[in-house]
C-alpha cells in the first residue's frame, strides 16, 4: 500500500515501478495523501524527489553564489540575511522536508525575537525567491512559502507626512534663504515625486519639451551605489507643471546632454547629509521640538507631497500610478485614503446639512422644552 499507518501516524511511500523513491510520515492521512499526490505529479513531470534530499543550507549557498552576479548589490545584501535569519532547524533539514508549517513558524519566531514586521516581509520575499529557484531547478515540486503570509503586527504604521501646497511654498521661501539652488531642487521634487536617488542620477537629456514638458526617469543612483535602473526596473514619464518648469529649464541651461541636471550651486553631485545640513532641515529646540526647516518630515515625504498634490488637483489615480511608477494601484490608493475622496466630501456635506459651523447649531436637533 502507498499509505501505511505506523504507531498512530501515516507513512506515505512514493514508488516508481518496484523502486522506492521517497517516503514521509504525517500526522493525518489527508496530509499523507496530499503529499503523495504532489510527488507523483512531480515525478510524472520529470522531477526526481531524491533531489529534495539536499540540505537547505547547501542549496542556499549555491543559490547565493548565483545571486551575487545576477541581482543588484542591495538585493544581494538582503538575500544574504537568509543565512542569519533562517532557523538552524530549517537550514539542516532536507529541502523536501520544509513545509508551510515550518515557514510560518520561522516568521513567528522572528517577530517574537523583536524583528520589525517590514524586515520579516523582506525576509519572506527572499525566502520565496530561493524556493522558487529550487522549483525551477527541479529540486522541489512546489514553493512552501507561496501560501504563507507574515502575521500582521500591532505596531503603529509609519505614516506619510506630506506637505500641503501652501506648506510647501512656505517651506520653499525658508529654504531659499539657506541655499537657493537646493531650495529649487526640493521644490521640483515636491512637484514631480522623484526619489532622491533618481534626482541624483537625472541627466539634462532626460528633460523633454515635446509633446509636453516632462522628465524621463530612466535611472537611479542611491548614495554609495553605482548607477542602476529605477525601482521596479521600469522607465516612466513625469510631467513638469508650470510651477517648476522654469526652474528645470534654468537648471539645464548651458549644460551638455549627459551632464547631471540636479547639482549643487558649485556643480557637484547631490548628497543627502550635506544638503539637509545646509538647509537646516532638522534642528531641535530646548523643548525638544523640531524647529528645523523640514518640520519633522523626511526628505522622502516630498515624493508623498507630489502624489497628494496631483490627486488633490483631480488627476485620476491611474495616471498618478503611472507618474509615481507604482507597480500596484493599491500603493496609489494609500494617498486616496490619506486625502479622502469626492464621496467623503459629499457625505460630509450631507452630514452638515442644517448645522452651522460654529458652536450654535442652526436647524439642529431640539430638546422637548425648545420644541414647546
Amino acid at each position: 500500500m502507498s499509505i501505511v499507518k505506523e504507531n498512530g501516524r501515516f507513512r506515505a511511500r512514493l514508488k516508481s515501478g518496484r523502486q522506492n523513491i521517497a517516503s514521509k510520515t504525517f500526522d493525518t492521512k489527508r496530509e499523507a495523501k496530499a503529499w503523495l499526490d504532489r510527488e507523483r505529479a512531480a515525478l510524472a513531470g520529470g522531477l526526481d524527489p531524491r533531489a529534495g534530499k539536499e540540505p537547505v543550507k547547501s542549496a542556499l549557498d549555491r543559490w547565493l553564489s548565483i545571486r551575487r552576479t545576477t541581482v543588484a548589490k542591495k538585493t544581494y545584501t538582503a538575500d544574504l540575511d537568509l543565512r542569519r535569519l533562517t532557523p538552524t532547524s530549517m537550514l539542516n533539514v532536507h529541502l523536501s522536508a520544509v513545509s508551510e508549517r515550518e515557514v510560518a513558524r520561522s516568521f513567528e519566531k522572528l517577530l517574537a525575537a523583536g524583528l520589525a514586521e517590514s524586515s520579516v516581509v523582506r525576509y519572506r520575499a527572499s525566502l520565496s525567491v530561493f524556493f522558487s529557484w529550487c522549483v525551477r531547478e527541479k529540486l522541489l515540486a512546489r514553493n512552501p512559502v507561496a501560501g504563507v503570509k507574515v502575521p500582521k503586527g500591532s505596531d503603529e504604521v509609519d505614516e506619510m507626512h506630506p506637505f500641503t501646497e501652501n506648506e510647501l511654498e512656505a517651506a520653499y521661501l525658508v529654504w531659499k534663504m539657506k541655499d537657493e539652488r537646493l531650495a529649487d531642487i526640493l521644490l521640483v521634487l515636491g512637484w514631480t515625486g522623484l526619489r532622491w536617488g533618481e534626482a541624483r542620477a537625472m541627466q539634462v537629456a532626460s528633460v523633454m519639451e515635446v509633446p509636453t514638458p516632462a522628465l524621463m526617469v530612466r535611472r537611479s543612483q542611491p548614495e554609495g551605489s553605482p548607477i542602476k535602473a529605477t525601482k521596479g526596473r521600469s522607465m516612466r514619464r513625469v510631467p513638469l507643471g508650470n510651477r517648476v518648469l522654469p526652474i528645470v529649464r534654468e537648471l539645464a541651461r548651458d549644460k551638455a546632454p549627459h551632464d547631471l541636471l540636479f547639482t549643487t550651486s558649485g556643480g557637484a553631485q547631490l548628497w543627502r547629509s550635506s544638503s539637509l545640513r545646509l538647509l537646516d532641515w532638522t534642528r531641535l529646540d530646548d523643548a525638544r521640538n523640531n524647529v528645523g526647516t523640514g518640520r519633522g518630515r523626511r526628505l522622502h515625504d516630498l515624493r508623498h507631497t507630489a502624489a497628494c498634490l496631483w490627486l488633490a488637483r483631480r488627476i485620476d489615480p491611474g495616471t498618478v500610478q503611472a507618474w509615481c511608477g507604482h507597480e500596484s494601484i493599491a500603493t496609489t490608493n494609500r494617498y486616496l485614503h490619506y486625502l479622502g475622496t469626492g464621496a467623503d466630501k459629499a457625505g460630509l456635506d450631507r452630514l452638515n446639512e442644517g448645522v452651522s459651523d460654529d458652536s450654535g447649531a442652526a436647524g439642529g436637533p431640539q430638546s422637548e422644552e425648545d420644541a414647546s
